[in-house]
């Protein structure tokens, strides 16, 4: 391939197993990127679509998905100049897209869990921390896309040296911010990293009996669905996308309380922070890991030390205690910090540069750590 076509790419072969309507931020990037992509280039996507509950497909639906997907990029009649694998446990994809075409310009994205599993030890973190080092490895000239500089580091440390970090987006349906209720909302995968049972257990006894808390999401942890049972917690399942967003401007406030669980995992972005700000709502977000590229601190949303039921508690009732006019200033500012930096075109501009010119957008990450 000569100079001129790999500087300006048409052809993109898009491959995510996170897709909607499973519900997270991995599925989001991937069906919002792909198709903010598409409005300047050629666009394939190879894609496992979730379940209609908002939960994730299982193992033998990977796996058949895995050995469909690879059989499609080892054939194919016109392999594409650029294949985008969407996570890092996927990098044999990128592999056989290689095989097919020599030439082709492999990108790999990384979004925290899926490379912060190794921390966790025991058996399977080892293996998968291996599998990550034999990816990096065989892919060699392989560019990978972390969404934070946390994910940017921890993806390094497996020997990737191609990195860029693209924040993330938020865009979603215009929404009506009504006069703030006394409700919190929760959003997210109910898992311990994200700290819903912690914030219900430690931190709602702190605050006033008459402000409670909405938790949207699946509930797949025994644990955190335990802590659900709380007389002032309304459990609201899945909500719907429209919905959701409405959901972030009605809400007092958004906690998205991550902790330290101890394990080395962490949150690569934290999209529901940004998602919050772009709807009109009002954001605390733990100031742990990809959350603090997330979350402008002041401009978009409160940032607050993990774990800290002090502050997490006085923030609340600051909050609380706002004047509608301060509220609707904090709220406007917000939203136009969001329609500046926070935008799926941006991350899709971004992206593009990343596929047309990979070395600089590696040495441009080095340079900053």
């Amino acid at each position: 391939m000569d100079d001129a076509a790999m500087a300006a790419p048409s052809t993109l072969c898009f491959v995510s197993r996170k897709w909607p309507p499973a519900m997270g931020g991995m599925e989001t990037y991937a069906h919002e990127l792909s198709k903010a992509l598409e409005r300047d280039m050629e666009v394939l996507r190879i894609v496992l679509p979730g379940h209609p509950d908002g939960s994730v497909p299982g193992p033998l639906e990977l796996i058949r998905f895995g050995v469909a997907a690879a059989g499609r990029l080892l054939f194919a009649r016109e392999p594409a100049e650029v294949t985008h694998v969407a996570d890092m446990a996927s990098w044999p994809l990128g592999l056989c897209a290689r095989i097919r075409r020599p030439g082709a310009r492999i990108v790999l994205s990384a979004h925290g869990t899926d490379v912060s599993y190794p921390a966790r030890g025991g058996p399977k973190g080892r293996l998968y921390g291996a599998y990550l080092r034999l990816g990096a490895r065989l892919l060699g000239r392989a560019t990978v896309i972390a969404n934070s500089s946390a994910t940017a580091a921890c993806a390094s440390g497996y020997g990737f040296r191609d990195i860029r970090v693209v924040p993330l987006a938020a865009e979603g349906p215009e929404t009506r911010p009504g006069p703030p209720s006394r409700r919190l909302l929760f959003s997210g995968r109910l898992i311990p990293l994200k700290g819903c049972a912690w914030f219900i257990r430690e931190v709602l006894p702190h605050l006033p009996e008459d402000i409670t808390l909405d938790v949207a999401g699946i509930a797949s942890d025994a644990g955190e669905r335990e802590a659900l049972q709380s007389p002032r917690v309304r459990y609201l399942s899945r909500l719907e996308r429209p919905a959701l967003w409405q959901a972030y401007s009605d809400a007092l406030c958004v906690v998205v309380p991550n902790v330290d669980t101890g394990n080395g995992t962490f949150e690569g972005f934290g999209l529901v922070a940004t998602e919050t700000a772009a709807a009109g709502g009002v954001v605390l977000a733990a100031r742990h890991a990809g959350l603090q590229e997330a979350v402008a601190e002041g401009r978009t949303g409160l940032l607050l030390p993990p774990g800290d039921v002090g502050a997490w508690a006085d923030a609340i009732r600051e909050v609380a205690d706002w004047s509608p006019e301060e509220r609707k200033a904090f709220i406007r500012a917000s939203q136009t910090h969001c329609a500046e930096h926070f935008t799926w075109d941006r991350v899709a501009r971004d992206t593009r540069e990343v596929y047309a010119d990979p070395a600089a957008a590696g040495s441009e990450w080095q340079a900053a750590r």
